[in-house]
């Protein structure tokens, strides 16, 4: 049996927060490198250009790609033959935090009386038991502009497809140039409301650009994208041909008279890490 004493997990938790709001995601920054070369709006075009710029930056100058360092947002899988020792696992997540975000901007707190909490935590945290003997934890940076224009639509069954794409679309059309285009899109589709959410949420966990391995859902992806794009936002709300770089779409069963579907949106400053832990052998 592999024993992990939960304190272990502090330090380098800390240290990939810290780097990882230093650096934008390398797959975004190609996305947008991509985006750059096909963008036909003048305006469009130079706001990705200085997009593409400001990442750099910030990975060469240990800055922070964006001042909104976000909520963390802390995935847990469990594997269920690991004993864990030591400290709570969620309380040892935020110390990790804690630390991470030690010259970050601190913002936390209350949804009641707005007071501060000063250290960024709590984190959101998920926590799933899955096989094995491993803990991985997978680290997301969540701002406001972009968590603030997400939506959860309760569809009919009758509204099938075509609704999950018009769905996403009146998501980012409402939301306009609010969350920096241009925009990932974490689609969570099936199970009950808060189960479609939390798979909007995952979904923002993948590689931008990497499309999903079931077919069908990967064909979704790319309509959803297609008519996102065809919205002509473009970034940073200049118009054009972008408007996303990205979509994930994660499913899971649902009711027969139930449709949910769950839209995250995550800016461009896509930032965020994963890490496993395997313990001891004991």
């Amino acid at each position: 049996m592999r024993v992990l004493n939960t304190e272990k997990i502090i330090d380098p938790l800390a240290q990939a927060v810290e780097q990882a709001l230093c650096n934008v995601e390398p797959a975004v920054l190609r996305k947008l490198e991509d985006a750059a070369k096909t963008e036909s709006g003048k305006e469009a075009k130079w706001a990705i250009d200085k997009l593409i710029e400001n990442g750099e930056t910030a990975a060469k100058t240990h800055s922070f790609a964006c001042q909104d360092t976000g909520l963390a947002v802390v995935f847990a899988e469990v594997g269920q033959s690991l004993k864990l020792e030591g400290m709570l696992l969620c309380d040892a997540i935020n110390e990790g935090i804690r630390r991470g975000y030690k010259t970050a901007r601190k913002s936390v707190a209350c949804p009641l009386s707005r007071v501060n909490t000063k250290d960024n935590t709590p984190a959101v945290i998920h926590t799933e038991i899955a096989d094995g003997d491993k803990l991985t934890l997978y680290y997301l940076a969540k701002g406001a502009g972009s968590e603030n224009m997400s939506r959860i639509y309760m569809l009919t069954p009758s509204k099938g497809r075509d609704g999950i794409i018009a769905a996403a679309t009146d998501a980012v059309k409402s939301a306009g140039a609010n969350p920096c285009p241009p925009v990932i899109l974490g689609i969570g589709i099936g199970g009950t409301m808060e189960k479609a959410a939390l798979l909007s949420k995952k979904a923002l966990l993948r590689e931008c650009g990497k499309p999903s391995n079931d077919t069908e859902v990967a064909a979704l992806e790319s309509d959803i994208l297609a008519a996102v794009n065809a919205l002509k936002i473009g970034a940073q709300g200049f118009g054009g041909d972008v408007t996303a770089l990205s979509v994930s779409a994660e499913i899971f069963p649902t009711h027969i008279g139930m449709l949910p579907v769950a839209v995250n949106i995550q800016c461009h400053s896509s930032r965020h890490a994963h890490l496993v832990f395997e313990g001891e052998e004991k």
